[in-house]
């Protein structure tokens, strides 16, 4: 059955005063908030595991006031989005909810693709199997795994943490990932999409679709953006923070491969964690913003 958490949920936000718009994909509804003027070029900003759409309210302000039309979905399962049950959840299916809201609900173009955690995994997806729609891409905290290698160690540990944990507390993760100690208020939020575990399946599956080897159902498709990405040569930004065991060894590696990324000044986010957004969301902005208007 799939669920929908109650608007009473999201009451009294912490800097979040965003009004949700909805769009339908498939029979899903998928929420997103936007800001800046309506004719703005467009940032495309997508969260991962198991935060949601609250995760950039820092960076929003920033690219509005840059003049950037920032669009920042919640993706199915997380946020105020719908949440399936588990055989609904896929890499591939989490990909087309994205393409679908992004290019048919919303007719986004030549899109500036923001991508931290999951949202890089989709994003450069998306990126390199619609590359009419996508004008840039911004990579923070993120890669592209296709199986062919491993995956560090802290990441194995926070996947059999959530694999295991009898009540998964997604504010103590959140807070897990973050150099600055978050507020109570702020960690309600992040579990504000929750009301009980029956809700959680999203942030349950996420690690486990991450292809670990190749014969990961994910990984022909893996492989085939990465035989786009390594042509692309439009604008391509690596904004890595300083403190993330999990997706640090990633960034040269995108800065290597990626014909897009040569040449370029690749910020790096000082004092933040794995959720740079949360540690450090307004700088993470202005290098967006100026990534955007160069």
């Amino acid at each position: 059955m799939t669920l929908r958490t109650d608007d009473a949920r999201f009451a009294d936000l912490p800097d979040f005063p965003y009004e949700p718009s909805y769009g339908m994909v498939d029979t899903l509804r998928m929420a997103y908030v936007t800001a800046g003027p309506q004719d703005g070029p467009v940032a495309l900003l997508l969260h991962g595991e198991p935060s949601w759409s609250f995760l950039y309210r820092t960076v929003l302000p920033v690219l509005a006031d840059a003049g950037i039309r920032a669009v920042a979905p919640d993706l199915v399962g997380f946020g105020r989005s719908d949440k399936p049950p588990a055989a609904t959840h896929s890499y591939a299916a989490h990909v087309e909810w994205v393409r679908s809201l992004a290019f048919d609900v919303l007719d986004l173009r030549d899109v500036t693709v923001v991508g931290q955690d999951w949202g890089g995994l989709i994003g450069l997806r998306l990126a390199a199997e619609h590359p009419d729609r996508v004008a840039r891409i911004v990579a923070a905290n993120t890669g592209l795994p296709t199986g062919e290698h491993g995956m560090p160690d802290q990441w194995w540990q926070f996947r059999r943490a959530v694999e295991k944990a009898e009540t998964l507390d997604i504010g103590r993760f959140v807070q897990s990932g973050c150099r600055t100690t978050l507020s109570d208020a702020v960690r309600a939020a992040y579990d504000a999409p929750f009301p009980d575990e029956s809700y959680k399946v999203a942030p349950r599956l996420m690690p486990g679709l991450v292809p670990v080897s190749l014969e990961d159902p994910a990984a022909p498709a893996n492989l085939a953006a990465w035989r786009v990405l390594r042509k692309w040569e439009k604008p391509f930004l690596c904004a890595f923070s300083d403190s993330d065991p999990i997706t640090g060894a990633m960034a040269p590696i995108l800065r290597k491969l990626i014909p897009g990324a040569a040449g370029r000044e690749h910020p790096v986010i000082e004092g933040a964690g794995h959720f740079l957004q949360e540690d450090a969301g307004e700088r993470l902005g202005e290098e967006i913003a100026r990534f955007m208007t160069d």
